[in-house]
């Protein structure tokens, strides 16, 4: 017998079938008191990969107390989002107008009708509760440069003063001749020395300032601060990525975790933590090829900071099916079929085990999942399946994640249709 007969004959004895959201009460059980949850995803296009999140997530909200939801999307747009489900006074009124604030490509990442159903879910679990404890949603990412510096605008407006707002002008200035662009930007500072550092690092430590003297307001306080962080660390971000993807991937996975640290102190000792994120940002990078190049995660630098006992990770993958993405960067998004998985890969080797929704829980101790590498899918929003084998990431699957969910045959997520009154 092969390695991968030995690795199906274990996966068939192991798995456990998911059938029902019930069944997913293995993972609960799994997780136990760990504050930190890590849910992962193959592809940023598919449906049941945010069901099941929102499902798990739910139990893990009504069961365990977890107090937020942290996504891979914009500080900005995710905040409409955590002022809708947590019912401010001055909050817009309807979810679907509030997922049309996710307006920059790609929009259907968030902007679809599964995260739709979480955030009724959550504004609704959330009327029962006092203000300090409703559950909330936030973003993670840090591309939304010009979106963030136009927040911190609109709340020094009402909150800061002259100084404060020279400061946030001055960064405006500063990027202006790049027309929101932030590969612009970057090729003149990497290149010509043209750089806007300087300003979103003061903007940065005034909020923080800021921050420490108005705790009446903290919620909104803290929003403009990470929005200054998102500044400082996009342009960081912008800078570097012309002339190097790894440091640039680092750059910005270490500002996710940090965004999530910030969080977490804001809620307290007692904080537990959901991500939702792409399996190459929560799986631990050192599990995986991403090593070799010098690269780490949200996953690697979250077991490092929280330790092994405090974090869980679970994984997504599909054997098959069809895909939200699109051709090029920028281009239209279609549903696109997703093939079956290439022999011997991971997701291969689960379907072989049995044509079915599964649930494996691993350890880093199994002599074959411990040790054994294999290949592992991930698609993120441009796919070309003409390029498949791209696709491939090599992972050692028990040190990646704590816990793999497999969805046989998959389907497109939906996004939202925006009705717009016309004038």
């Amino acid at each position: 017998m092969s390695i991968e007969d030995d690795i199906v004959d274990q996966l068939v004895k192991q798995a456990i079938p998911l059938r029902s959201s019930d069944d997913l009460d293995v993972l609960l059980e799994a997780i136990g008191d760990k504050k930190v949850v890590l849910l992962g995803e193959a592809t940023h296009g598919t449906s049941e990969f945010y069901k099941l999140r929102l499902e798990l997530s739910r139990k893990l909200i009504v069961q365990k107390g977890f107090s937020f939801i942290a996504v891979e999307g914009d500080w900005p747009s995710c905040y409409e989002v955590n002022r809708y489900v947590k019912q401010y006074a001055d909050a817009k009124l309807d979810a679907r107008e509030v997922l049309e604030g996710f307006d920059r490509w790609p929009t259907w990442m968030w902007a679809n009708e599964e995260v739709l159903d979480l955030i009724e879910w959550l504004r609704t679990h959330n009327t029962a509760l006092p203000p300090e404890q409703r559950v909330g949603f936030y973003g993670l990412d840090v591309y939304s440069l010009w979106e963030s510096l136009q927040e911190i605008e609109r709340y020094l407006q009402e909150h800061g003063t002259p100084e404060q707002l020279d400061l946030v002008h001055e960064a405006f200035e500063c990027f202006e001749p790049y027309d929101k662009e932030g590969q612009h930007y970057g090729v003149s500072a990497a290149f010509y020395g043209e750089s806007c550092e300087e300003d979103v690092l003061k903007l940065l430590a005034t909020l923080h300032e800021k921050r420490m003297r108005y705790e009446h307001d903290r919620e909104a306080s803290l929003s403009a601060e990470l929005n200054a962080l998102v500044a400082v660390d996009a342009e960081h971000y912008y800078r570097i990525m012309v002339r190097d993807d790894a440091e640039s991937w680092n750059i910005r996975d270490h500002h996710m975790t940090e965004v999530l640290r910030r969080l977490g102190d804001f809620h307290g000792p007692d904080a537990k933590m959901i991500v939702w994120a792409h399996n190459t940002h929560i799986g631990d990078a050192r599990a995986t090829d991403m090593a070799d190049d010098g690269m780490v995660n949200v996953g690697q630098l979250v077991r490092e900071a929280h330790g092994e006992a405090d974090v869980f990770a679970i994984g997504f993958g599909t054997y098959r099916g069809t895909v939200m993405a699109a051709k090029s960067w920028g281009a239209p998004m279609e549903a696109m079929q997703l093939p079956a998985a290439r022999k011997g890969s991971w997701e291969e080797l689960l379907h072989r085990a049995g044509a079915q929704d599964q649930i494996l829980l691993l350890s880093q101790e199994d002599p074959l999942l411990g040790h054994k590498v294999q290949r592992h899918r991930a698609v993120g929003v441009v796919y070309r399946q003409q390029y498949e084998r791209g696709n491939l990431v090599p992972t050692v699957m028990a040190r990646r994640y704590d816990a793999f969910v497999h969805v046989d045959e998959s389907t497109a997520l939906r996004p939202i249709v925006i009705k717009k009154v016309l004038v």
